[in-house]
């Protein structure tokens, strides 16, 4: 773990609770945290959530190329990590069997399911260029920071 990279985690937490501490609006929070990690983390070309409706994850508020508009449960990285309800770090996208390829320029993925009232409602999909892109560092704090998200919300 490089030092920089836990301060710059540190403050994107802290920023994190911050934008999001008076606002409850799923679609106004996604829509902010989105911006955030798309401009704040290096070597990203989507972030973006995929929320739950009508049995299968619809496009949400996202930065990035447009996108799939719809992903099946238990389909590509994102439908697998909702039905698992647990993070999905790939790190070469083109080897994950059944990956749905909204944008050939993704290599790496990192996938946090978002639980509300011990409910998964939504995928946080974050997108890399670069294989390997995400570490154990990246995945912990991009959980803390879904939790943020999570805590935010009120349904």
């Amino acid at each position: 773990m490089s030092s920089q990279k836990t301060n710059q985690y540190n403050l994107l937490l802290k920023q994190a609770e911050a934008l999001l501490e008076k606002e409850s609006n799923i679609i106004a929070n996604a829509a902010n945290l989105s911006s955030l990690l798309y401009y704040s983390l290096d070597q990203v070309n989507w972030v973006g959530f995929y929320l739950l409706q009508n049995n299968e994850l619809v496009l949400g508020p996202f930065q990035g190329q447009v996108a799939c508009s719809r992903i099946p449960l238990g389909q590509g990285v994102c439908g697998t990590a909702f039905s698992h309800n647990k993070t999905i770090k790939v790190k070469d996208v083109h080897a994950f069997k059944g990956h749905i390829a909204c944008d050939s320029a993704s290599n790496s993925e990192l996938v946090i399911p978002i639980n509300i009232n011990n409910k998964t409602i939504a995928v946080l999909d974050i997108d890399s260029p670069i294989l390997n892109r995400f570490d154990e560092e990246d995945q912990n704090s991009c959980e803390l920071i879904a939790q943020i998200f999570e805590k935010s919300i009120t349904l």
